[in-house]
C-alpha cells in the first residue's frame, strides 16, 4: 500500500471512530435532526448574496411557503433544511400578484 494510501486510510477510520464516539456520548449530528422531522431556519442574512440563477435579480424569503421567490419571472425555489435549493429546473411557477397587461388590438 502506497504512503499516500495509506495516510488516506489512516484519516477516514479515524474520522469514523470520532462519529462513533460522539454518538455514544449522546451527542446527535445534523442528520440525526433531520430524520427525526427537525428542519433548520433559513438565514435571512443570506439574502445580500443570493440572486436568482436566471435573472440575476434580487429574491424575496416568504416564511410561510419557505422559498426564495423571484417576483420578476415569477418562480418559487424551495429551502430545505435551511439550504435554498437554486436549480432552476427544481423552482415552481407562482402567479404574478398585480395585473396583467391584455395585447392591444389594432
Amino acid at each position: 500500500m502506497s504512503h499516500a494510501l495509506r495516510t488516506l486510510a489512516t484519516g477516514v477510520f479515524s474520522v469514523q471512530r470520532s462519529v462513533r464516539a460522539l454518538k455514544i456520548r449522546g451527542q446527535r449530528s445534523r442528520s440525526d435532526a433531520v430524520k427525526d422531522g427537525q428542519s433548520q431556519t433559513f438565514d435571512e442574512s443570506l439574502l445580500e448574496f443570493l440572486v436568482c440563477p436566471l435573472s440575476k435579480k434580487t429574491l424575496r424569503y416568504d416564511e410561510r411557503s419557505n422559498e426564495l421567490i423571484n417576483e420578476e419571472l415569477g418562480i418559487a425555489y424551495p429551502i430545505i433544511d435551511g439550504i435554498p435549493n437554486m436549480i432552476p429546473q427544481d423552482a415552481r411557477m407562482i402567479h404574478k400578484s398585480g395585473a396583467t397587461e391584455k395585447p392591444t388590438q389594432s
